[in-house]
């Protein structure tokens, strides 16, 4: 009995595993990264693309931040677990553009995250200025569960 117990012991990792290694990280949802800042994604239509809305919580301007539409990309050719993706967002409240390019991953206990890397452009009033123009950065967001992108907007927008 002590022996199947034990095999049994050994046996539960791999099983582990191998149930975590089946999942798919999902890019469509609510995400929140480490500056408060939220989107939400919508479902990734067959050709990879899909829309959504940006929230900024972190802003360079002195106007309201508003929500921003923002467009994009997933690499579905390959069906990949763990698959990369580029989106834009369209400041609404400001004359910048940000481009955000990314990977989804799913850690061994089933949480995703999006690891991206963006390029803020905004706009310059001559080409002198342009060294200035272009800021970089990175985020790592996480799933926002069981709130969805309206609820979360508002807890932020009272801050």
């Amino acid at each position: 009995m002590g022996k199947v117990v034990f095999s049994l012991l050994l046996a539960l990792p791999l099983v582990t595993l191998g149930a975590s290694a089946d999942k798919k990280c999902v890019l469509s949802g609510s995400w929140r990264n480490e500056l408060g800042s939220n989107m939400t994604i919508s479902a990734v239509n067959a050709e990879g693309g899909f829309t959504g809305s940006y929230f900024t919580a972190v802003t360079a301007t002195n106007k309201r931040i508003l929500v921003s539409p923002l467009k994009g990309s997933q690499n579905s050719k390959s069906q990949r677990k763990q698959p990369t993706f580029g989106f834009t967002v369209s400041w609404t409240f400001s004359n910048s553009v940000t481009v955000f390019v990314g990977q989804c991953f799913m850690d061994d206990n089933g949480e995703e995250s999006l690891k991206t890397m963006w390029l803020l452009r905004q706009e310059v009033g001559s080409p002198f200025a342009d060294w200035k123009a272009t800021r970089v950065g990175t985020n790592v967001f996480t799933r926002i569960k069981g709130q969805n992108m309206r609820e979360s907007m508002r807890s932020d927008s009272a801050r």
